[in-house]
């Protein structure tokens, strides 16, 4: 029990209050491009991201559609896998993946807005290497993964944007700058936004503690990372943090809070959303 105490509690400190009607009300299932169809794109509405953070599914279908982009939002599946991934699940990661691909694998393109499950299914074909009925698959529908801020810089800005006068604090998530590589993407993006000061904090490339699923099974060294990042963050004199990963975003917003300092921690497409007229 002694063992197992510090785990829960950093599981209590990090959850936030969720709303049961809003963590199970459905998103349209289709939101319809504006202006010039551009092209077709799913977006992965995830597990963690679909209870706590379902707003930033709803304003990234929003960016996507007034950026040209017709928004199928499947309900399916309920998880990618990522999760497991991180615990060693093995066998439940397989099968995860699996019913990731058979839900999807019909889109040209896939969108993801949540970090770790963007570096999760981009690796599919490693993680499904051994299976010859499913690595060609894999890999081929791995391809077809963008991160969302990846996907609207390569497609470049068309929607007109209005001011967001904000000084914010942009937050690298280990799962995207790191495993994916993007790092610039999101940054031009919130620069195209008119009156918005985006803040580099000391230590941009230092891991807020949250690391999958660190924080929970090493909770007193992902403290540590979790105060450091939060003090790198308040540093800044930023109104707010945007990071693009919901397991950084429950981090950050703890341990700011322990601080006595609390700060917004908000997704880039939800300022995008907040610009877009």
């Amino acid at each position: 029990m002694k063992r197992l105490a510090p785990r829960l509690a950093a599981i209590v400190s990090m959850t936030p209050q969720a709303s049961v009607r809003r963590s199970l009300a459905r998103m349209p299932a289709h939101f319809e491009a504006r202006g010039v169809k551009r092209g077709e794109v799913a977006l992965l509405q995830g597990c963690v991201q679909r209870v706590f953070f379902g707003h930033v599914n709803r304003d990234t279908a929003r960016v996507l559609a007034a950026e040209g982009f017709d928004v199928h939002v499947p309900r399916l599946p309920r998880c990618c896998g990522a999760l497991p991934m991180h615990a060693g699940a093995d066998p439940q990661a397989r099968g995860l993946a699996k019913a990731t691909i058979k839900a999807l694998e019909g889109f040209e393109t896939v969108i993801v807005n949540a970090a770790g499950c963007g570096s999760a299914m981009k690796d599919y074909g490693h993680v499904l290497r051994d299976e010859p009925d499913w690595a060609g698959r894999a890999q081929r529908f791995a391809d077809k993964v963008r991160d969302a801020n990846e996907f609207l810089a390569e497609a470049g800005p068309r929607a007109e944007r209005r001011p967001v006068p904000m000084k914010v604090a942009y937050h690298d998530a280990c799962h995207l700058a790191h495993a994916q590589k993007v790092r610039d993407q999101p940054r031009e993006l919130l620069r195209s936004i008119p009156e918005l000061e985006l803040v580099e904090p000391r230590e941009w490339e230092l891991c807020c503690g949250s690391a999958g699923i660190y924080n929970l099974v090493k909770p007193e060294p992902a403290a540590e990372l979790g105060e450091r990042k939060a003090r790198n963050l308040l540093d800044t004199g930023a109104e707010a943090v945007t990071a693009a990963n919901p397991g950084c975003a429950l981090q950050i917003t703890a341990h700011t809070e322990r601080l006595g300092k609390a700060l917004p921690v908000l997704h880039p497409m939800e300022l995008l959303a907040r610009s877009i007229a």
